[in-house]
């Protein structure tokens, strides 16, 4: 199976059954990677695809999903909230990624890495993290408290659901009183964390979205964790430029 075409697999049981499109490139024994995408993203972007051109030319295994209402799996967007698409992300990595695994997430993909490693801590299969503008707790700490006004506040507990104009030309993005409420069973913010492996950060200091400030707090709460945390002054939040990329990638093999 190429890295064009997906496969299905099942997430969920019932009624909150989904089918999760995942991209899975197998390889010799050795260390793989995990790609996260994040918020309204999917694995056919920029980073994700140029991570999946890295792994082959390396011969690593690599795995990218869509998050269910993001890319080609199934369901709503407007239904889905960090809890299911944690569960996915689980679901993923548990079937294929049976190896050593460096896991990159980026902006909510980081969030998602973050709680990986800690629900998948104590499996040993994680080598690394490499965290790209990690928007860890944003629901709560860059939407609910920093972003949102007091009358787009009123509007979510009213309506239960606000339509957040999007930065990059796309469809507005629907936040939903729902995705606000889940994401407080997931806040890691306020406590020390561990993951048990190296973690590097990349962080661009003219991100509009999540603030160089916000990722160096996830940094400052890993004590145990061997930390890199990379401010690059002109970068913005995607990192998606050529040496944005190199960076990464430069990351990537540095964990590997």
């Amino acid at each position: 199976m190429s890295q064009k075409d997906p496969q299905f697999i099942t997430v969920g049981k019932s009624a909150s059954a989904r089918q999760i499109a995942v991209c899975h490139s197998p390889a010799d024994d050795g260390p793989g990677l995990f790609w996260l995408s994040g918020f309204k993203s999917d694995m056919n972007g920029t980073k994700a695809l140029a991570l999946a051109d890295h792994a082959s030319k390396k011969n690593l295994r690599c795995t990218r999903f869509d998050y269910s209402g993001h890319g080609l799996s199934s369901g709503g967007f407007e239904d889905a909230c960090v809890s299911d698409w944690l569960e996915e992300a689980l679901a993923v990595f548990d079937r294929f990624c049976t190896g050593p695994t460096v896991v990159v997430g980026s902006s909510m993909g980081g969030w998602i890495a973050m709680l990986l490693a800690i629900a998948r801590r104590e499996t040993g299969l994680l080598k690394g993290m490499v965290l790209i503008a990690p928007a860890v707790d944003f629901t709560e700490e860059l939407m609910w408290k920093q972003r949102f006004t007091d009358e787009i506040r009123e509007a979510i507990l009213r309506a239960g659901r606000w339509q957040q104009p999007s930065a990059y030309g796309d469809e507005p993005y629907v936040i939903t009183e729902k995705l606000i409420e889940d994401g407080r069973n997931h806040l890691i913010l306020d406590k020390p964390l561990a993951t048990g492996c190296p973690v590097t950060i990349l962080q661009g200091a003219l991100d509009p979205d999540v603030p160089w400030q916000h990722a160096k707090r996830l940094a400052e709460a890993l004590p145990d964790d061997d930390v890199t945390f990379s401010l690059i002054p002109d970068g913005d939040h995607r990192l998606s430029r050529p040496e944005d990329i190199a960076l990464l990638l430069r990351a990537v093999d540095g964990l590997l």
